[in-house]
């Protein structure tokens, strides 16, 4: 199993984080701090982080993965956004925090509102980005409050008994029939935008260097991989590549065999990590112009190379990583007809096990779901730990089952299944919410409206430019007409065999890139009435280069939807689609149902057949 199920609670009880919160505050004192900025980061601002980095949780108790807290001498707040309000609730010691919802309140207002002018606020400059630092600065100074880096972080000379170790995972090369690309193409299309490359400000952005700190940019550049995170294969890592010569990997070399070492080849020098800070110094020394991203690389990294050296820029990576090639392309559709059969295994096999009456958890259906991916013989990973939330835990939108917090399956509830795969051809993430037994007329409605969001924003058409935050009404419009809404984005940008959150493109509110084809984003609008029951649907979706619209004078771009797996019909209301979206759920059972069958047991198509009959 990749997964586990650990109580969360183990070592993060209220106690234990009462004590630690105490002994910081003797550090702040100590210091002469008047509060500490804790965010749940690394030094490589990734999303997810190893362990050993989880300063956040160690001094909250909080397990999301999205949050940031502040500790001052004599209170404390936790800030999270709206997938995590039920969770921190559950899990943080309101004695000692405050709870409040980003962005609604910003931790720039809670600072000014709760310090006095005069006051000093640490921060450790390896775990904010330079952006980051410069805003709250600015805001802070003119509150005649200080903002100042730390040179160890005090929370570590507090967490020292039962500190995991750092990850130190081998690496791996990615080969190309996965990758569609070699590296050494990549770096030298690197190269050439580091001499040429116009920014949306339509400013030319010349370097001579740029240093990339996003684990999935450095693995995707140099068609590498490694398990320094759960459920993500990067490795944490930088990287200095200049505009001519070899590109530089700061990685242990022991971590690399003799396959890997021969797969970078003679264009990429690896170096010790510990030279990398020495690296920058040489590189301000020399006066070269350095392009880093200022809403990605530490603060650390921009304050040794110096303002004068630093070319402001986003990463080079990001963009290329997003817009799939041909060849990620054909593996993310191969990748979702094996994940839709053993979705669809899973399904037949849930069904039957209620019919004969089977005591079912969320834990069993973790440990199923994993099985029959795993006996596809292609699974490497999970893609994240899957949600399996039965009734109100359904309504927790980043729920984690554990041994303490599981519940038995039971009827006239609802299943929230999201889970996802990691192949070496792709990386999937799909979410089914299911009927346990007959379910009522207001959780049909619901799901419905759901339904027909995700339907609406898998047949939208949109011309070139169109960004996530023009598309994300046409996923609430039927939710938000019965005086509904949900509180995270409609869909996220997801990586080849990588991150199952990637940048830049969204569909969200705060969506403001443009969509790209090639680009591969989730459909998933939701709806959740805590304490009852979470309803989320999702798919993957491969956004297409413009076609022709008959009858039409400018080609626009559409979906192609990637996930095939149907639909519970048990909780669709009929009444309540137009026909367009009936015709179009039941072409995409026909599409599922076409693509699957073969490869399915007698009775597992039995199961397909009526689960994609016509509406």
């Amino acid at each position: 199993m990749f997964q586990t199920f650990p109580d969360d609670a183990t070592n993060t009880t209220h106690a234990a984080v009462r004590e630690r919160v105490a002994a910081l505050c003797v550090e702040l004192v100590r210091l002469g701090l008047d509060a500490l900025l804790v965010p749940r980061a690394d030094e490589f601002q990734g999303e997810y982080i190893p362990p050993s980095s989880d300063r956040l949780r160690f001094v909250t108790g909080f397990t999301g993965s999205a949050g940031f807290a502040i500790v001052a001498r004599k209170t404390a707040v936790l800030f999270t956004d709206g997938r995590y309000a039920v969770q921190a609730r559950a899990e943080t010691d309101p004695t000692i925090y405050m709870l409040t919802a980003s962005p609604a309140e910003k931790p720039l207002d809670w600072l000014k509102l709760h310090l006095a002018k005069g006051a000093v606020v640490g921060f450790d400059p390896r775990l904010h980005t330079l952006g980051e630092i410069e805003r709250l600065g600015k805001g802070l100074a003119a509150a005649g409050i200080k903002l100042k880096p730390v040179s160890r972080n005090p929370i570590d000379r507090v967490w020292r008994a039962e500190r995991p170790a750092p990850p130190s995972s081998p690496v791996r090369a990615h080969p190309i029939e996965y990758a569609g690309q070699p590296a050494a193409d990549k770096i030298a299309d690197l190269q050439k935008r580091l001499l040429s490359d116009v920014q949306g400000d339509g400013q030319a952005k010349v370097a001579d260097f740029v240093v990339l700190t996003q684990t999935d940019s450095i693995a995707w550049l140099f068609n590498i991989r490694a398990s320094d995170v759960a459920h993500t294969p990067v490795l944490l890592a930088y990287a200095i590549v200049p505009a001519k010569g070899r590109a530089e990997l700061y990685v242990d070399a022991a971590r690399l065999n003799r396959e890997v070492k021969a797969h970078l080849g003679r264009g990429v020098a690896v170096k010790p990590p510990e030279t990398f800070m020495a690296r920058l110094t040489e590189l301000k020394a020399e006066h070269r112009k350095v392009r880093l991203d200022p809403e990605t690389a530490p603060y650390a990294i921009a304050r040794r190379l110096g303002a004068t050296s630093i070319v402001r820029a986003g990463d080079p990576c990001t963009v290329p990583k997003a817009i799939k090639n041909d060849t990620e392309i054909a593996g993310a559709r191969t990748a979702h007809a094996r994940d839709g059969a053993a979705m669809v295994r899973f399904l037949a096999w849930l069904d039957q096990a209620l019919a004969a009456g089977e005591a079912l958890d969320e834990i069993a259906i973790v440990e199923r779901l994993e099985a029959y991916r795993a006996a596809t013989g292609a699974l490497q990973e999970i893609a994240f730990d899957t949600i399996s939330g039965s009734g109100p835990n359904g309504a927790i939108v980043h729920y984690r089952v554990s041994r303490a917090s599981n519940r038995q399956l039971r009827q006239g509830e609802l299943l929230l299944v999201d889970s996802g795969a990691q192949y070496l051809d792709a990386t999937t993430d799909i979410t089914r919410t299911l009927a346990i037994g007959a379910p009522g007329a207001e959780l049909r409605e619901r799901y419905t409206l759901v339904l027909k969001g995700h339907v609406a924003l898998s047949m939208a058409r949109f011309p070139k430019g169109t960004r996530g935050a023009d598309l994300d009404p046409i996923a609430r419009s039927g939710l938000w007409s019965a005086g509904l809404d949900f509180d995270h984005g409609t869909g996220h940008g997801v990586g080849s065999y990588l991150s199952v959150h990637e940048g830049p493109a969204s569909i969200s509110k705060r969506g403001m890139v443009a969509l790209e084809p090639g680009m591969i984003i989730s459909n998933e609008p939701g709806y959740y009435r805590e304490g009852a029951y979470g309803i989320r649907i999702e798919n993957l979706v491969l956004v297409r280069p413009p076609e022709p619209v008959r009858g039409g004078d400018r080609a626009m771009m559409s979906f192609e939807t990637l996930t095939l797996c149907p639909y519970d019909r048990r909780l669709i209301d009929v009444a309540l689609l137009t026909p367009a979206e009936r015709a179009w759920i039941d072409g995409y059972h026909t599409r599922v149902r076409k693509a699957l069958s073969a490869g399915l047991a007698a009775a597992e198509r039995r199961w397909l057949e009526a689960a994609t009959a016509v509406l």
